[in-house]
């Protein structure tokens, strides 16, 4: 690894762990309205890409989008993004993601996610006071482009689909388990 490899490396890591940006629904209503057009733009990128997706969104309950999560590490890592509640066709929430990883990892990547809450006791696990931890609670089945083509909305019984989409960068692995899900109050 050379040494312009290694500081941009741990430079990405620093960046992560100085802290969540200001994000844009916390910046104000403008930002707010953004984030959300990003959001339903994302989704509608999805619904283009991944059938499946598009046949299941009607029959969700409600979906949470998040057009970009950037990831950094080095050894140690960490991520973090914000993005809106659909539901109805309509905004109504704002949420950031974030999460810490620790292994065998370098590099740094972005990417967004959307997850299909099929239930309202499903979506009632996101508010919960300490914030929702993916990977604990109602089950979330993380749906691959190969098992989309697999599961139809009659075979599709779980609470929380989630859809993993427009990776880019130069980090190995990723999944949304270990995420914490946090509501954002804009001003």
């Amino acid at each position: 690894m050379t040494r312009q490899t290694l500081a941009a490396l741990l430079g990405a890591t620093a960046l992560v762990f100085a802290g969540p940006p200001v994000g844009a629904a916390e910046q104000g209503k403008g930002q707010a309205a953004q984030l959300s057009r990003d959001s339903h733009a994302a989704l509608n990128k999805l619904y283009a890409r991944v059938p499946f997706a598009k046949t299941l969104g009607p029959k969700a309950y409600a979906i949470l989008v998040f057009p970009e999560v950037v990831k950094a590490g080095l050894i140690v890592g960490g991520q973090y993004g914000e993005g809106a509640l659909i539901k109805g066709g309509k905004t109504v929430g704002y949420y950031n993601t974030g999460g810490a990883s620790w292994g065998l990892q370098a590099g740094a990547q972005k990417y967004g996610y959307a997850l299909f809450f099929m239930n309202a006791k499903a979506l009632s696990q996101i508010d919960k006071s300490s914030g929702f931890e993916v990977g604990v609670g109602p089950s979330v089945v993380v749906v691959d482009e190969g098992m989309a083509k697999q599961v139809t909305t009659t075979t599709a019984q779980d609470d929380i689909y989630a859809f993993v989409f427009a990776q880019e960068g130069l980090m190995a692995g990723i999944g949304i388990q270990g995420n914490k899900i946090t509501r954002i109050n804009p001003k």
